[in-house]
Order: C-alpha cells, then structure tokens, then sequence
C-alpha cells in the first residue's frame, strides 16, 4: 500500500467515496491549516538546474539512513545488556524499535502533507510559525553538531588503538576533522549515498570480527545475567543507548527531500528498521553471551591482541561516514535556510561552491571544539540522548500525528485508538527525555 493511501486512511478518508486528488490532499491535512507556511519546495523546479537535489531512489535513502543510524549506537548495546539484564534489554530493543518504525511512517506522513518541509524547523514552522521555526532548528543543530563531535571522538579513539598510545589525541582529532571535512563537501545526498555503501559494509565486518574474537576467547566466562540488579539512573542511563541507536529520525525529512519519489519512502524506512533491529539484537546478544558482564563500550574493544586495532581499522569509513551524513543534514539546513528562493543552490558556481564550503568547515570546526571539550565516549553518547534524541525519535512524531489529524480525534474508533496511541508516543518522548536527564546529572 503506497503511503499516501495510508496517510489518507489515517486521516479519516473513506475509500469508497470519489473525491479529487486535490480533496485528498487536503484531507491529510489538519482542518485548522489547509495552506503549509514551508509550501515551497526548498529546491524548486530542478528541469533546467545545474544541480540536481532530487535524484535518490528508494534504496539509496535506505542506505543513508542504515548508515546514518547504525554507528555509534551500536557500539553500546553489548553493554546495555550488562547493565540491564538481557531479558530486559531484548524487550527494549524490540519494543524500541518498532515505536521507532511507526514514528518514521508519521514523520513520512508529515511531509506527504507537507512537500515542503525539508527540516525540523520547517515542521516547527507549519506548527507554531516563526517561534517554532527558530526553536526547532536550534534543537536540531544542537543535536546533529553534538553527534558530529562524538564522531570525531569515537575517530580519535580509534587511531589510539590502532597506534597504541594517546599521546597525539589532538592530532588524531584534527585528522578525523579534515576528513570528515572532506568528504562532506559534495552538495547533494545522492553522491553521499554511495559512501553509505561502504559504511554498511565495514560496520557488518567489525562487528563480525567482535564477535568471532569474544567468541573464540570467551572473557566473560559464560556469565550471562536475564535480570541485573541495579540502581535506576544507571539502569535509565543504559537505556539512553538504545534510544540513540534509533535515533536517525531527526534526518529523515531532509533526505526524503532529496529522493526522486517521496511516496516511496517507506521502502526506505522498513529497509532501515529490517536491517537495525536485526543487527541490534544479534551484536547485543553474540557479543554480550562471550564478554560477559565487562564488556566494553564502545564494544569493539571488547576483543584482545590483534582483533581490536584489526576491528577498529575496518570500521573507519563507518566512524568516518556516519559523521559526514550528519554534518550534510547539518550543512543543507544552513544552505537551505540562506538561500531558499533564491536559485544559488541549483547553479555551479565558485560562489555556491564557496558558500557551501564555509559551512561545512564553520560546522566541522565547532564539532571538533566540542569532542574535545567533552572526551568521555560514553557520557557524551548519555548527554547527547538525554538531551535530543528521544524528543526527535518518539515525542515530536506523537505531536506531527495530533497536529496532521486535529479536529478528527473521535471520528471513529481506530481514530481514537490512534489519537491515545499518539498520545502514548509523546508522553513516552516527554519521559525519556526527563528521566535520562536526571540520571545523567545523577551520574555525572
């Protein structure tokens, strides 16, 4: 079923009736504002441009979004299992997962309403004007900025391994900036997406490596623990991780923006989920089964001898990459915002190049002040989830829902039972949100 049919049925439309194409358009949108304020299309008419945005297919976004989500978070999860028990942190990473899943299709939703909206901040500006405008970008920019930083970090923590000693950190996080600078500059996602391959597949390679090696030393000693007794804020904490690992959400409207046909988003979107959830749960179990309570986190280092450094080494264009895709998003918000309307983004120009040029580097130089500002892997990953991650992966997608259907709420039972479940999701955004920062104060 296409998602427009599905955003049609969600919207109270009865497939019966014969209504035009504009009528239903209209009936996806809330009764109290039929005109989006971000109703143009950031990148316009693309016939006659120099610079195509909107040329990714389906399987393409797919593989942004598989390598854009699946990095950091998953470098944890082994040891959120050793914190929470593995019965419970099973049953997170399922249940997480699918509210992930059903949050993306309203995202999807979202933009189908509204074609223009490129960014949070568009979507904040359909919903509360100028104020929400400006209050959901710097949410975003926060957020994106602070998960560029942790890449840079997670960069320099892996040369130290490879090289064996910490004492050119600085230097290993001015190399990760230059790179990461670099493959940032090309303009469209669709050029980025062949990165995203690459990154797919060193990710799957170093968490195999991870797991032949503990499999094969066994460290933990065949202690494995359903249930662990521990204090809530740590045990709240841990549970940040997973809640990161699904935390791609905050990108997604700007890469439906750049495919070819929006309407097939959500292939990309189950291609995402199929793949990190699966993935999730066999590295968190494999992994946490052989290293035992101790494992490491992030878990690569969870391995001995030569496996670490080999683990690390291949999971550089993964480190490298997920930090690229997150300093583009970061990057066209910015572009998009200064020159919106004005044809700049569509021309080959030294000026559009230039202009693109300065942002990127501006972003990637106050990613880098901030990975070494705050050098701790683990609590940089608890602060940034605290702070953003479940807002933009659960809470905002319940409030994207209760705005797209207001004034429908009761029309019939389903729609009831989908205005609680939505009411459910923002209050569970809301929670998390609250509680993960008092453990991380707690904790810290």
């Amino acid at each position: 079923m296409a998602l427009d049919e599905k955003a049609g049925r969600l919207a109270g439309t009865d497939s019966n009736e014969r209504i035009s194409d504009e009528e239903k358009n209209l009936e996806a949108k809330p009764l109290r504002s039929r005109q989006s304020k971000a109703s143009d299309d950031p990148f316009g008419d693309e016939e006659h441009s120099e610079v195509k945005y909107k040329t990714m297919a389906w399987w393409q976004a797919g593989m942004i979004m598989i390598a854009e989500t699946i990095s950091l978070g998953i470098l944890s999860l082994p040891s959120v299992l050793a914190e929470i028990g593995m019965v419970g942190g099973i049953i997170l990473i399922l249940g997480l997962g699918l509210i992930a899943t059903y949050t993306g299709y309203v995202i999807g939703q979202f933009k189908l309403a509204y074609p223009g909206v490129h960014n949070m901040a568009d979507a904040g500006e359909v919903m509360l004007g100028p104020v929400g405008r400006e209050i959901f970008g710097l949410a975003q920019m926060l957020f994106i900025v602070f998960v560029m930083g942790s890449h840079i970090l997670t960069f320099s923590i892996m040369m130290n391994t490879i090289t064996g000693h910490a004492t050119c950190s600085i230097v290993f996080g001015i190399v990760g900036l230059a790179v990461s600078l670099i493959c940032t500059l090309p303009r469209t996602l669709h050029k980025v997406s062949y990165m995203a391959i690459s990154s797919f597949i060193s990710i799957i390679a170093a968490v195999l490596i991870t797991m032949i090696g503990v499999g094969v030393n066994k460290p933990g000693h065949n202690v494995v623990q359903a249930t662990v007794h521990t204090q809530f804020s740590k045990a709240f904490l841990a549970t940040t991780n997973i809640v990161f690992a699904y935390a791609g959400h905050v990108a997604f409207f700007s890469f439906i923006s750049e495919m070819r046909e929006p309407k097939t988003y959500m292939k990309a979107l189950y291609l995402l989920q199929g793949v990190d959830v699966s993935m999730y749960l066999i590295v968190a179990i494999v992994t946490y089964r052989y290293a035992g309570p101790d494992v490491s986190s992030p878990a690569l280092g969870s391995t001995s001898g030569i496996l670490p450094k080999l683990a690390y080494g291949i999971a550089i264009p993964t480190i490298v990459i997920a930090g690229v895709i997150n300093g583009h998003v970061a990057a066209k918000y910015c572009y998009v915002r200064l020159f919106r309307g004005t044809g700049q983004m569509s021309k080959k120009t030294w000026g559009s190049y230039g202009r693109w040029a300065i942002i990127v580097l501006l972003l990637w130089t106050v990613a880098w002040i901030i990975a070494e500002a705050i050098p701790v892997f683990n609590d940089l990953l608890g602060l940034i989830s605290a702070l953003f991650a479940s807002w933009f992966t659960y809470g905002l997608s319940g409030i994207f829902w209760l705005y797209l259907n207001y004034g429908r709420y009761r029309e019939s039972r389903r729609k009831m039972a989908l205005t609680g479940l939505n009411f459910l999701i923002f209050l569970l955004g809301l929670t998390i949100v609250s509680l993960d920062v008092c453990s991380f104060l707690h904790e810290v």
